[in-house]
């Protein structure tokens, strides 16, 4: 396993540098969007007879677990490190706000999603139950903190907008993932939906994950406070995330959503009070470059496993259609409340246009998807989920940005 974790950095930096050196793309877009291409590349290279490049390329996607690393691995240092930036003060002006769209939107989301694919598969002579239906929908509804925090904060968003969609995209992602356990247990346990047992685990598992989480980041925060000395205090913020996210898992509670919360605790109180000015310098720097490295592994791994993603025009047709669906979704379920209930929301006129493009998908449903039982179901899920966040990072990712400046107020002009 070391030996595949030190060829995946080393093509990782040679991609980063020819997108830093040649393409000038967002680092994360750049590197996958190079990754893709050479697997295209591979691909065609295999159906005309060259297929010893390709080979090793699968043989090496083969050998690395994407759910162990992502889910098990990556996430919690990721999660962790994009609610390090976010200002609380800031979220808890918009607290009610960022929980219904979290909880509800996702929900919702979830159902029409399922219930859309479930209704248009037999019309491309494709067949999924009702149940797998609805786990896609809860794998593919909730935007990726990962993909979403740095390409929203780059695109110039105003301040509430940014605090609204990080926020979202922080806590609907462990909510998501609590739904695709539910559902995936049902399926597995071949019985039909409770909805009082959902709603206990819901509680148990979102519920607990954020008591947990506060707790976890208020012992690192006095830990932090107790001593002065920074590579002990980076260390021990290092320890409390993988250490607090495998006793999360212990537990049966949500670790993203343990993550969050801890991040919030310690990106605020932690840095304020608990940490000198060397500290924080050296803090934020330590987990700033983490969280870069390892998102530019995380996007080359997804530009990599197009290889293990089955194509043929049906896929093809129903994915194009997923993806119109997902954004009807996410605009009836997250851009239409925030459009028809802006007072409410204070943000922005144009917000729901942001908020609904602005919503990506990333390497968490390709993660779930990949974690699902080997079968035909697991081959059109994954599919279907593969191309939506290629078109999420790649379409939108590049444009939300001239959405964001096309949506911004226009300065009054004097006399005006």
């Amino acid at each position: 396993m070391f030996d595949v974790a030190v060829i995946c950095l080393v093509i990782t930096a040679l991609l980063a540098y020819v997108n830093h050196r040649f393409v000038h793309l967002p680092s994360a877009i750049g590197v996958m969007a190079i990754a893709l291409a050479l697997s295209l590349v591979l691909v065609i290279l295999n159906a005309l007879g060259v297929g010893g490049l390709h080979h090793y390329e699968t043989q090496l996607l083969k050998q690395i677990d994407f759910q162990e690393v992502v889910l098990k691995g990556m996430l919690s240092i990721l999660l962790f490190a994009a609610a390090l930036e976010v200002d609380i003060s800031k979220l808890r002006s918009y607290w009610w706000h960022v929980g219904a769209l979290a909880v509800l939107g996702t929900v919702a989301s979830t159902l029409l999603i399922g219930f859309v694919l479930w209704w248009a598969l037999p019309l491309l002579h494709l067949n999924l139950s009702l149940p797998w239906c609805l786990i896609f929908g809860a794998l593919i509804s909730p935007t990726d903190p990962v993909a979403v925090a740095g390409i929203i904060r780059s695109a110039g968003a105003p301040e509430a907008q940014n605090t609204v969609i990080s926020g979202e995209s922080l806590f609907n992602d462990g909510i998501g993932v609590v739904l695709f356990t539910l559902l995936l247990g049902m399926v597995a346990g071949g019985h039909g939906p409770s909805w009082s047992h959902g709603l206990e685990l819901l509680g148990r598992e979102a519920g607990g994950g954020i008591v947990y989480g506060l707790v976890l980041g208020y012992v690192t925060y006095r830990l932090l406070r107790s001593i002065d000395n920074y590579q002990v205090e980076t260390l021990i913020t290092l320890a409390a995330v993988l250490g607090g996210y495998a006793l999360a898992r212990q537990l049966h509670v949500s670790g993203p959503l343990a993550m969050v919360s801890a991040g919030l605790v310690v990106g605020n109180r932690g840095r304020q009070f608990g940490m000198s000015d060397t500290t924080r310098h050296h803090h934020d720097m330590f987990w700033e470059l983490l969280d870069w490295m390892l998102n530019a592994v995380l996007f080359v791994l997804i530009g990599l496993e197009f290889t293990a993603v089955s194509f043929s025009p049906q896929v093809l047709a129903v994915s194009g259609l997923m993806i119109v669906v997902t954004l009807a979704a996410r605009l009836l379920c997250a851009g239409l409340p925030v459009g028809l209930l802006r007072r409410f929301f204070r943000l922005p006129q144009g917000s729901w246009l942001v908020l609904t493009w602005g919503g990506l998908r990333g390497a968490i449903s390709v993660a779930l998807a990949l974690s699902l039982p080997a079968g035909e179901n697991r081959d059109l899920v994954l599919a279907m989920t593969y191309y939506i966040v290629v078109f999420s990072i790649l379409v939108q990712g590049l444009s939300i940005g001239k959405v964001v400046r096309r949506m911004a107020p226009r300065p009054q002009t004097e006399g005006s």
